[in-house]
């Protein structure tokens, strides 16, 4: 049983990781094509307070398939999520660390922190990346 949960967890992770990979790569090709949108609705300013954090808390939500209900960015270096009760407690590390690293792929060369809210919107866990030392603390 245990070999299941932590395939589970490994799966859920890689998966998270290679759709912030391609996604990114494919979200930079559009948003070079499309042309921009001027900020106009609520949820809109919620997701971020540049167009770039914008683009990635609604990205975020979107690729996460259910694991994440809700996502905001603040000033290009903090990305604060809601996860849904599907995400086991032994599995928000992994999907930090998933987080993290999609999030330094789009906001680069940049100290960065990820918080996790549980569902109930209490802070669980806070990943810090660290970019001169390219590694990630948890608190």
């Amino acid at each position: 049983m245990k070999l299941f949960q932590y395939l589970r967890t490994t799966l859920i992770a890689l998966s998270l990781v290679l759709v912030l990979t391609v996604s990114t790569a494919c979200s930079s090709t559009q948003q070079a094509t499309a042309p921009s949108t001027p900020v106009l609705g609520y949820t809109q300013l919620e997701r971020g307070n540049s167009s770039a954090g914008q683009d990635f808390g609604e990205w975020v939500i979107k690729a996460s398939q259910g694991l994440v209900q809700d996502a905001y960015v603040r000033d290009n270096d903090k990305l604060g999520v809601i996860i849904s009760s599907q995400v086991r407690p032994n599995e928000v590390r992994n999907l930090a660390k998933s987080l993290a690293q999609g999030f330094q792929k789009n906001f680069p060369n940049r100290d960065l922190n990820v918080l996790v809210y549980a569902p109930d919107k209490k802070l669980i866990l806070t990943a810090k990346y660290d970019n001169s030392r390219q590694e990630i603390k948890y608190q």
